[in-house]
């Protein structure tokens, strides 16, 4: 889907002062993560991966029609509540909603993972 190299980071993206998170770093960050999930438990986190890649690819589809347009996430959601679709189902805003709940989701556990939670049930 994209040019994703290996360093793809959220804490190397620069917040634009004025226009808010770059679209292509933030995609490319959350795909970074794709493998890892691979690695955590190809079954137990199967449905994360495909909810995660899913809702990836529903941004990725609004930002290639116009890269300019929607450089950064508040600009296609701005885009999106203006034009009324925003809380339509398969939305670029609402696949920005539920990844952001998988992300959350992930920290919970890697962070369960790494106080020393050994139960992958339990960290879940």
């Amino acid at each position: 889907i994209f040019s994703a190299y290996p360093g793809s980071r959220f804490s190397d993206i620069e917040l634009r002062e004025e226009e808010g998170i770059p679209t292509e770093e933030f995609l490319e960050s959350c795909y970074a993560i794709v493998p890892v999930l691979d690695k955590l438990g190809p079954t137990v986190f199967a449905p994360v991966k495909m909810d995660f890649v899913g809702n990836i690819k529903k941004i990725n589809q609004k930002f290639i029609t116009n890269k300019e347009e929607f450089d950064t996430l508040q600009k296609i959601v701005l885009h999106e509540v203006n034009a009324g679709v925003a809380q339509v189902r398969n939305s670029a805003t609402e696949a920005l909603l539920w990844l952001k709940r998988g992300l959350k989701f992930l920290k919970g556990f890697l962070t369960e993972v790494k106080n020393g939670e050994k139960n992958i049930q339990t960290a879940l």
